[in-house]
């Protein structure tokens, strides 16, 4: 119970962070409308590696290829998602049988795949966290806590940004 709630703080910590850096000029209305890029640069993943699973689902419709569910994960229900100044974005929840590392090291991959950097890391205890964001100013963003819960699943909260 420690562990989640100190989870769920990071968590809430990091999106309150993540809202606090507004861009310094609003996108003009045609590049708000935008459809959300979902594409990965070509850059193969290594053969065997989770990334390269196709079995992973989209978190939400639309959202960008870094922002999926772990491959056999099970959803608590739909994503919260949202539209900021940094565009669309979202929060889901679920669970998973896979360590917390291998979670992270999952994310990792798929967000260095699509061009983000990674910008924290942090274990406390069994659980981890992990965050990327793009460096070009289009505010692209990723940020995950995989918890283990004993005796049980690995909890996940996943959060994104697609970028403007």
């Amino acid at each position: 119970m420690k562990r989640t709630l100190a989870a769920t703080a990071l968590m809430a910590t990091m999106v309150l962070a993540g809202c606090g850096q507004a861009a310094d000029e609003a996108p003009p209305a045609t590049e708000a409308a935008a459809a959300v890029d979902a594409t990965v640069p070509a850059v193969a993943p290594p053969a065997g590696s989770p990334v390269a699973s196709s079995s992973a689902a989209p978190a939400a419709p639309g959202a960008p290829a870094f922002a999926v569910v772990y491959p056999g994960g099970e959803t608590s229900g739909p994503a919260t998602v949202a539209r900021g100044p940094d565009g669309p974005g979202g929060i889901l929840s679920f669970t998973t049988e896979a360590t917390p590392d291998a979670v992270i090291d999952f994310y990792r991959q798929r967000a260095e795949t699509a061009g983000l950097a990674s910008v924290m890391a942090m274990n406390t205890g069994d659980a981890r966290a992990y965050g990327a964001a793009a460096e070009d100013g289009s505010g692209k963003l990723l940020r995950v806590v995989a918890t283990p819960v004993e005796d049980g699943p690995t909890n996940v909260q996943l959060d994104w940004t697609a970028g403007r």
